[in-house]
Formats: structure tokens, sequence, C-alpha cells
């Protein structure tokens, strides 16, 4: 199933009753910003940076579909008002992804393990209808640029944009990092557990590069200004 049906179908309850809310009701009163308004999915996850694993970060994604299986999400750093917008993940079916170049691929991770383990979980939506989209995102692959390096305390979005990575394997994920998400919503352990059903997905031996040894990473240099 594709993932905009699977999206649409799995949020519905859940977009009805935030359509209802108050604070849906107040927003919709002072303005109208019709991409925001597309944002219907809340998912959060535990991202690292490319190339250091000691860096690990909680991101809260707030998802938009595209036509044709893509998913794109704005990440912050919290899921409370105030929250600092610190980065974007682009989402695309198993697909999609066949198609790119070996060279694109390097830059996007897998969401088997992050679906298996229960680290990626969609807070907001009911058990069945979480687990009715994490179905459907284990086959699927982000390409995750972070803006704002909150982890090391920047008051700013300083520098360039960093890529990151997901999870692969147990052991990779910080427990006090674990622990701090866990804190927020239903435990991992506990959403892994649930998930012990749905099949593993063969990921494709183009993504997660970081694994091979050599992980990318943006370099920022200076270039002749061109004229015409």
């Amino acid at each position: 199933m594709k993932i905009l049906q699977v999206l649409t179908s799995s949020l519905f309850i859940a977009a009805a009753a935030f359509a209802q809310s108050p604070e849906k009701t107040k927003s919709a009163e002072s303005a109208s910003f019709p991409p925001i308004r597309d944002i219907h999915a809340h998912v959060c996850g535990i991202h690292f940076y490319s190339g250091d694993m000691s860096r690990q970060i909680i991101a809260e994604h707030y998802c938009s579909p595209q036509p044709q299986d893509v998913l794109q999400c704005v990440i912050y750093d919290s899921n409370k008002p105030g929250a600092r917008l610190i980065g974007i993940e682009y989402i695309v079916s198993a697909k999609i992804f066949e198609t790119l170049s070996p060279e694109e691929k390097k830059l996007w991770h897998s969401h088997n393990y992050e679906v298996k383990s229960g680290v990626l979980t969609a807070p907001d939506m009911p058990d069945a209808a979480e687990k009715d989209l994490v179905k459907a995102l284990i086959g699927t692959y982000g390409k995750t640029w972070h803006t704002w390096q909150v982890d090391r305390g920047d008051k700013l979005p300083l520098g360039i944009p960093q890529l990151m990575m997901a999870f692969t394997a147990d052991g990779q994920a910080k427990a006090n990092i674990i622990a701090e998400r866990d804190k927020l919503y239903t435990p991992s352990a506990t959403k892994k557990a649930a998930r012990a059903d749905i099949p593993d997905f063969k990921v494709d031996t183009g993504a997660d590069s970081w694994q091979k040894g050599q992980a990318l990473q943006l370099d920022l240099k200076t270039v002749s200004v061109a004229t015409r």
C-alpha cells in the first residue's frame, strides 16, 4: 500500500480530533497557513550525526504527505510550545529509493530497525493506527539534515547543515537517550514487543553508508563568484 494511502487512513482519527481542539480553532481564527495545515503526523525518533554516533538527539517530526510515496517532515527539538526548528527529513518508498544513484543512496538511512526496535513512535495516534503507520514506514528510507546543533548548546543555527543517520542495531542508541525519550512516550521496549509480528524489511545495501566505515558529512568550501 502506498505511503500516502496508509498515512491518510492511519491518521484520520487523530487529525479529526485535532481539528476540533481549542488550539486548532484558535490558530485557524488568527491566520491561514496552508502548508502547515497539511501536517497531520507527529513521529518521534532519535538521530545521530553521520560520522559521529556519540552525538545523538531526540527528534520530533511533524510530517505531511506529498504525491507518489513521499513524505516531508519538519523536525523540532521538543513537542512543546517554543520548540526550535532544527531540521528536515524527506522519506521515500523502497520503489523510489531503488531508482536513486549509488552516490545519492549514501545520503539516506533505512527505517527497518527504528520500527522493529520501537525507537520510532507516533505518540499522538491510537495503537492500532500507529501500527498500520509503522508497517508502511518500515520499508522506507529517509534523508535528514539538521540545521541547528542544539546538542552542543548552540543558541543559534550556526554553521552548515549536518547529515543525520538512524540506528540499525541494538547497542547503538545511548541508554540515557532512550530513557529520556521513554519518559515522554510509551517505552520503546513496549513498542518493540507490540511490533514483533511485523516482518523485517530487506534493506537496500546502498543505504546506511556509514556502516561501511566511511560516513558522509558536509564540508564548507570557498568558490569563485560566477559572473554573467
